[in-house]
């Protein structure tokens, strides 16, 4: 009984640090000095929530950009099923998922040059990835100028616009956030 008292009263006292003040302070920290990640980066406009700049979104009317492939299962861009689809660079069905891919696009995009720029055909680690380089958008361009009857000048204005550059560049590399880019669009 000398040493279970102890151990009970210690079990109790972590639980409470732990369990509940490391938790409601690690918490409040964030959300006082980065609300908006901490509340999941949403993305809004008048206040309404539209999405995440995190997580991609599906897009496959042919007056939207296109972002990666989503190697989420049952659905595209779904957060709960997350993960690559661990297939190797050698794997056929990878080989024959791909080539439906580029057919698809090439299929989409006929003013497009004939070089499928790669991240359109494979998906990212997550199979979430809400970004494109602007060279897969600008690939894009002719599709979407045409769709909206727009000229291509002006779609690609917007594509420059958009892209977000890292401060230094050998920190990154320059994005666009499809979501955010399809917005707008539909503002022009």
């Amino acid at each position: 009984m000398s040493q279970l008292r102890p151990a009970i009263l210690l079990l109790l006292l972590l639980t409470l640090v732990t369990g509940v003040v490391y938790p409601l302070l690690t918490t409040g920290l964030a959300q006082w000095l980065f609300p908006a990640q901490a509340s999941g980066s949403l993305l809004k406009k008048d206040g309404v929530a539209y999405g995440s700049a995190l997580i991609g979104q599906h897009f496959t009317q042919p007056n939207y950009f296109w972002g990666r492939p989503s190697a989420t299962r049952d659905k595209p861009y779904n957060p709960l099923s997350s993960g690559g689809s661990n297939l190797a660079a050698s794997n056929p069905a990878l080989d024959k998922t791909v080539a439906e891919r580029v057919a698809a696009l090439r299929a989409a995009n006929p003013q497009a040059p004939a070089a499928v720029p790669v991240e359109l055909v494979t998906a990212s680690a997550s199979g979430l990835d809400p970004d494109i380089s602007p060279h897969a958008a600008l690939w894009q361009a002719p599709r979407i100028a045409a769709s909206r009857q727009l000229p291509v000048a002006q779609v690609e204005a917007l594509i420059e616009k958009m892209t977000h550059r890292p401060l230094l560049p050998f920190l990154g590399t320059p994005t666009l956030n499809v979501l955010q880019l399809n917005r707008a669009l539909n503002e022009l």
